[in-house]
């Protein structure tokens, strides 16, 4: 999924898309995708100019819109104007190692259960094949 495709399946927008491209999906399972960490993010110079950081909350979110787009691509659907995916809570959250400039992120979510219209997810983003963040996440949609 490129681009263009994403953008068809996230409202979101610069500078707080966080997705780049979707390596594969398997609707009611799983998904990989990718974010290329450049210098040129928003929120690096002030987080930190001499280091820069990727901040742990945007890895958090970035894993978030992996899992709106494998909810959609799960229900078939795409996000609409009367309706608002929401992250709901984070649970069992690690960062072990930071994200900088130049980092490709490969963010992997498991979709672990959807009750109701919660989704609980098992999460993770790696470079170069490490882990750097893990967590569980609990998303909705609901109407706006």
């Amino acid at each position: 999924m490129d681009i263009h495709a994403v953008l068809k399946s996230l409202p979101h927008r610069f500078p707080f898309l966080l997705v780049d491209r979707v390596l594969d999906v398997v609707p009611g399972e799983s998904i990989r995708a990718l974010k290329n960490v450049t210098i040129n993010e928003p929120f690096f110079p002030g987080h930190f100019p001499k280091h820069p950081v990727m901040p742990g909350v945007l890895i958090i979110e970035a894993l978030a819109q992996a899992a709106a787009i494998l909810s959609f691509e799960t229900l078939g659907t795409t996000p609409d104007e009367d309706s608002v995916y929401y992250l709901c809570g984070i649970d069992n959250t690690r960062f072990k190692k930071p994200v900088t400039a130049g980092d490709q992120l490969i963010l992997e979510v498991e979709l672990l259960r959807n009750v109701r219209g919660i989704w609980r997810y098992s999460a993770r983003a790696r470079v170069d094949d490490k882990v750097v963040t893990e967590t569980e996440l609990l998303c909705a949609v609901r109407p706006s």
